[in-house]
């Protein structure tokens, strides 16, 4: 029987990120590690894996565990190697002498085209790392796994087809899942790992399931607090006229009472607890609005590839104010090619066929951050790029979760959940109308998506989206529209185009 266990486990990066972490983790257990960015996920995988230390209490693996784990990102120095020089890295030399079959066998099990095998790792596409790292972690014949963010860069089928192989390939084993993604979550898993800096929750359900529960439990803890503080105040309310009373009748007796009731209430608020709350640096978008009643129309617009490839044709759209599209369609029909389309668009290459509105403020979000400098810092970027002045722009940049010590210094240096944060808020600064959002989620914690989701809701802004984030797409999809056969259409909602990527 295999099993990771951890007995007050903890770890500071210059804060606390999390403490008192106790459970066992063994044959079967699916674990979702769940907890906004920077709080110490990865961390916790790599100390389990047995790649870096924690700062407190003890990682226990059974005897002659061995560990899969599957990192966010190909190191720098396997760029330059093959793919399957890569995957076959993980074996000793006596292993790979005796048993090389092994390694073709788990590219065959990760559906890799034996036109990508050769190529360098550096070459192919962030999905494709994705697989190879994953066929890396495989290859040994792990007794554990471990994963951190397994879906980022991977289509809507890569992530079915990855759902499905957990499903029989590792489901004896142990596995623990940090991941951004609700619903791969709730169909992976049946465990869930709230990491906090205190007090941990850990549940036997699977996200969805779980954080009903959590919210349940917080809600519990914050009226136990709010009756006890209350107490509290009663007490001390108590001494204070007991004092008074005391004071004018010269009673010893009173004072002494109003003093036990002083220490009886310090005693309450010593013993409650801070309910847990999360500090994301959330970032609020909003919509300047319009009057038009449409605000893109398209009739007999075609969609290629740069070169000039056909991929699809759109014979009649109109995208009224309030829409929140949501485009489906297999890897390879188009779905980037009409994004860049409307994106040159707005830029003002506008082809034949295609109406904007002038009253039409375009916002525009895609998955690579490419658009965002690399070189200044947050506070200087805001600063050359809109005018909020210097303390505005301190205070909304503190407010997105960057305080000032990190506010000066490059882009280049934040993870990309912040530079994702940073992004959001300077959208929000652009007070647009109309949302163009390719792949929003890749790089947003579950908070930042709730976030997204309820600022794009309740403001009802124009949305177009490409995503392969399902929860996501349920939560703000009002249209759905899905390239098959070479056309645009649109459909009910995306339930039929699920279950027909799942086959």
């Amino acid at each position: 029987m295999g099993t990771i266990s951890l007995k007050n486990a903890g770890h500071r990066a210059g804060e606390l990120l999390f403490s008192n972490l106790n459970l066992v983790i063994a044959d079967g257990d699916h674990v979702g590690l769940v907890a906004p960015n920077g709080r110490g996920k990865s961390t916790l995988l790599r100390a389990m894996a047995g790649q870096a230390e924690l700062s407190e209490g003890d990682i226990t693996r059974s005897r002659g565990l061995s560990i899969g784990f599957v990192p966010q990102e190909v190191p720098a120095t396997a760029l330059g190697q093959g793919l399957t020089s890569f995957v076959a890295s993980a074996l000793d030399a006596a292993t790979l002498d005796a048993e090389s079959w092994r390694v073709d066998v788990v590219l065959e099990e990760m559906s890799i085209p034996p036109e990508l095998r050769d190529k360098p790792m550096g070459e192919l596409s962030g999905g494709w790392q994705r697989m190879a790292l994953l066929a890396r972690s495989w290859v040994t014949q792990p007794d554990a796994l471990l994963m951190d963010e397994p879906t980022n860069h991977l289509d809507l089928g890569r992530i079915m087809m990855l759902e499905e192989w957990l499903a029989y390939a590792a489901r004896s084993i142990p596995v623990v899942i940090a991941s951004h993604d609700r619903a791969f979550l709730d169909a992976t898993t049946n465990r869930t790992l709230f990491l906090r800096p205190s007090e941990q929750v850990y549940l036997p359900l699977a996200y969805s399931a779980a954080r009903a529960e959590l919210d349940q439990i917080d809600a519990a803890a914050e009226a136990q607090r709010e009756r006890d503080l209350k107490q509290a105040a009663q007490l001390r309310k108590q001494a204070a006229k007991l004092t008074n009373i005391g004071i004018n009748s010269g009673s010893d007796l009173l004072t002494v009472k109003s003093k036990q009731l002083r220490d009886r209430a310090e005693k309450i608020e010593t013993q409650v607890l801070e309910t847990h709350k999360e500090r994301t640096g959330l970032v609020k978008l909003g919509n300047s609005g319009a009057e038009a009643k449409v605000m893109m129309a398209f009739e007999n617009v075609p969609i290629a590839t740069p070169d000039g490839t056909p991929l699809f044709a759109i014979d009649k759209l109109h995208i009224f104010q309030g829409d929140r599209i949501v485009l489906l369609g297999r890897n390879g029909t188009g779905k980037s090619q009409f994004m860049r389309v409307v994106t040159e668009a707005l830029a003002g290459s506008v082809p034949s066929g295609l109406r904007i509105s002038p009253q039409l403020a375009p916002g525009y979000l895609d998955q690579a951050l490419a658009w965002l400098p690399l070189d200044p810092s947050p506070l200087d970027y805001l600063l050359h790029r809109f005018d909020e002045g210097d303390r505005r722009t301190i205070a909304l940049l503190a407010g997105a979760g960057f305080p000032p010590d990190r506010q000066g210094k490059p882009i280049r240096t934040m993870s990309l959940g912040q530079r994702a944060r940073l992004a959001l808020l300077a959208l929000r600064l652009q007070r647009p109308n109309f949302y163009l959002l390719d792949e929003p989620t890749n790089h947003l914690d579950i908070p930042g998506q709730e976030q997204l989701e309820a600022d794009i809701r309740e403001q009802g802004a124009t949305t177009i989206l490409v995503t392969h984030d399902r929860a996501f797409l349920r939560a703000i999809g009002t249209r759905f529209l899905l390239i098959e056969r070479k056309r645009l259409v649109e459909v009910d909602g995306p339930e039929r185009f699920f279950a027909e990527m799942a086959e």
